[in-house]
């Protein structure tokens, strides 16, 4: 078993990455003083629910704990105010307490919503992610949960750190191809904003992790953790460092919307939102490299690179303006200065966003 830290002083807490972690997951819960006396809600998905719920469940019923769950459709849309309020609902209905906990099973849809909830059960209760798709490795950790709202992503949330993150890799070999490709696309971007090694390491290796090789798979959800773990350390509420961890995710999160969270998984979005992010870096004089580099980087590993071309370039950019990352008139966006290190910039015109977004679709040459 790996272990990682989020050191944020009093509230700092581990990621466990390993195989067979589940099944020690009464262990970790009495580690880490989760009360037995009050009860407990196991969120998931109806994908996860039939393949790791009742283990979990079992497990934590055999150490004395009083297990409820509630499973929610597969796929963001489950991200919803509408999903947050049934959720809620049983919460209420399971008579959760001040002392109870609320534990994410399933993927980041499931650990946003699940997180948002108990951000706000009675202003606040215990909450532990068990990430089952590689792309949790991002959203597990850093304490951001939220829903979606119809006119953007992520709007409605909250910063609500997690006890621990117990990462049970086993879990990630029933995952279909497309889900893996897109789990990689966050561990790719983890690379290209902080470590230039690891991005080539991720090249070298990617038809193992394509494929699952379990040591390649742990050395990567390691280092994509260590990278976000450090990240939110040095700033847990997004004031100034953290805002790296955007890259590709002012286009992505627009194209989320505009396609309405259905056409597009999320890493297949962000992927595209990074290429767009590496176009950019040209307008700051950048070399053009950087895009050779992070476009063939993804389409190693069967990601999307292209924006739809029925999706209008309108849509997109008004979609722009709802994200959290849109200010005062300024479209800020993640910018690669070479691959491994980024910038924050706020002074983005949005006739070169329109131009890249055109390129993007094919209609202009990239």
């Amino acid at each position: 078993m790996r272990q990682l830290i989020v050191d944020l002083g009093e509230r700092s807490y581990p990621i466990y990455i390993g195989e067979g972690l589940l099944e020690q997951a009464a262990q970790l819960f009495g580690k880490h003083a989760i009360p037995v006396k009050s009860p407990i809600m196991i969120v998931t998905d109806e994908s996860i629910a039939p393949l790791y719920l009742g283990k979990l469940q079992s497990v934590l019923e055999g150490a004395g704990y009083t297990v409820h769950s509630f499973s929610v459709p597969s796929g963001e849309t489950s991200k919803s105010l509408e999903m947050y309020e049934r959720v809620m609902t049983a919460a209420i209905q399971a008579g959760l307490d001040r002392h109870s906990s609320i534990i994410a099973l399933g993927g980041g849809v499931t650990g946003d919503l699940a997180g948002f909830v108990a951000a706000t059960y009675m202003r606040g209760i215990r909450f532990i992610q068990c990430p089952t798709t590689i792309l949790a490795h991002d959203s597990s950790v850093g304490g951001k949960v939220a829903v979606n709202h119809k006119l953007a992503k992520n709007m409605i949330g909250a910063f609500h750190q997690p006890e621990m993150v117990i990462y049970d890799t086993l879990t990630l070999k029933t995952l279909p191809m497309r889900e893996v490709r897109s789990g990689l696309s966050e561990v790719i971007k983890h690379g290209l904003i902080w470590d230039r090694g690891f991005v080539d390491w991720c090249r070298e290796h990617a038809e193992q992790l394509l494929h699952l090789d379990s040591e390649a798979l742990a050395y990567a959800l390691y280092e994509g953790c260590k990278v976000k773990s450090y990240v939110v350390s040095q700033d847990e509420r997004e004031s100034g460092l953290r805002a790296i961890l955007n890259l590709g995710h002012t286009i992505g999160h627009a194209l989320e919307a505009v396609a309405g969270y259905n056409e597009l998984v999320h890493g297949e979005a962000i992927a595209i939102g990074m290429v767009g992010s590496a176009l950019l870096s040209q307008r700051f004089g950048y070399e053009s490299e950087i895009h050779r580099i992070t476009k063939q980087l993804f389409e190693r590993f069967g990601l999307p690179v292209q924006i739809p071309a029925h999706m209008e370039t309108d849509a997109i950019l008004e979609a722009m303006m709802h994200d959290k990352k849109f200010k005062e008139g300024q479209m800020v966006f993640v910018i690669p200065v070479h691959i491994g290190k980024v910038e924050i910039r706020s002074d983005v015109k949005v006739e070169w966003v329109r131009e890249v977004i055109e390129q993007l679709k094919g209609k202009e040459r990239a």
